[in-house]
């Protein structure tokens, strides 16, 4: 199941593909941030449901639980995530206008 993001107020079309290629730059990057905010709120949970065993003391199993968490974290930004990403999105998002006048 895949979650689209909150939409932007420049319609990505053929007829204007670069607004396009932004739009989906700025998703992206909104995803990534997410992601990396997620990651040690992540890891650290892990750690604290891990327990103290012998494994723990084995070298780079720190940084196999450390890339373990970012792909979590990234995976689960990408499925929409926890909201950040669609809050960058709207404040990057032009200012509306209203023309009355």
């Amino acid at each position: 199941m895949n979650i689209t993001l909150a939409p932007t107020s420049i319609a990505p079309t053929a007829a204007n593909p670069a607004a396009a290629k932004a739009v989906l730059k700025n998703e992206k990057a909104a995803r990534d941030f997410e992601a990396l905010l997620l990651t040690p709120v992540l890891d650290a949970l892990q750690k604290t449901f891990a327990s103290d065993s012998e494994d723990s003391k084995t070298p780079g199993t720190s940084d196999y639980r450390q890339m373990g968490s970012q792909g979590l974290a990234q995976a689960i930004a990408a499925r929409g995530g926890i909201g950040i990403a669609q809050l960058v999105l709207r404040h990057l998002q032009p200012p509306k206008v209203s023309g009355g006048g």
